[in-house]
């Protein structure tokens, strides 16, 4: 079982088989759509997007003031029920599409900017402007499975080592160039005097 601090089920996850169920998850609000009398958003984390509603009826007005407050990009914590989309509004290009979630409970975890560049794939940004604000950067969904496939495939290869009795002994890098354009640092030795 996978392990989860603050929320039950990821965004990417919920099927027709939880519908009925109760579930927390958290993330960054990818959208918000402001119907009138329904408040819609789409909340993505690393794993994919889910669409959660806010019922005026159903909720408690505090939670239907907050979701009128947020924005994109702001991480919240959701509590609610997963309930089956309506007959004509199910998603069939999303992994989520069938279900959305009633929310009940919202949290506020923090505040953001407008970023400067839409969090999606399909979206051009210079790649000045996208190395100058990497961690908005690596939220989009190619450069996040960037990130997991070299986090599996490094993985795979210490496994397979360690499988065959090798044993990690790591030097310290003292000095390392970086693709974003930071400064090199020579760190000067301790046994050589004036050397570095």
């Amino acid at each position: 079982m996978a392990l989860r601090s603050m929320h039950t089920h990821t965004c990417g996850e919920l099927r027709a088989d939880n519908i009925g169920q109760t579930v927390t998850l958290t993330g960054w609000v990818r959208a918000r759509r402001d119907f009138g009398g329904l408040i819609f958003i789409d909340l993505r984390d690393r794993e994919g997007l889910t669409q959660v509603f806010f019922d005026p009826d159903l909720c408690t007005p505090e939670v239907f003031s907050a979701a009128e407050t947020v924005r994109p990009e702001w991480p919240i914590l959701i509590e609610g029920e997963v309930r089956h989309r309506i007959e004509g509004q199910t998603n069939p290009n999303l992994a989520t599409g069938e279900v959305e979630v009633l929310c009940t409970r919202v949290e506020v975890l923090n505040t953001s900017k407008t970023p400067p560049f839409q969090i999606e794939d399909h979206i051009e940004t210079s790649e000045d402007v996208r190395l100058r604000y990497r961690y908005l950067d690596l939220r989009r969904p190619k450069m996040a499975a960037n990130l997991r496939l070299r986090s599996d495939f490094t993985f795979a290869i210490r496994q397979a080592l360690h499988d065959r009795a090798f044993t990690v002994v790591e030097t310290p890098a003292l000095f390392k160039s970086t693709p974003e354009g930071a400064r090199d640092f020579l760190v000067p030795s301790r046994t050589q005097s004036g050397h570095f």
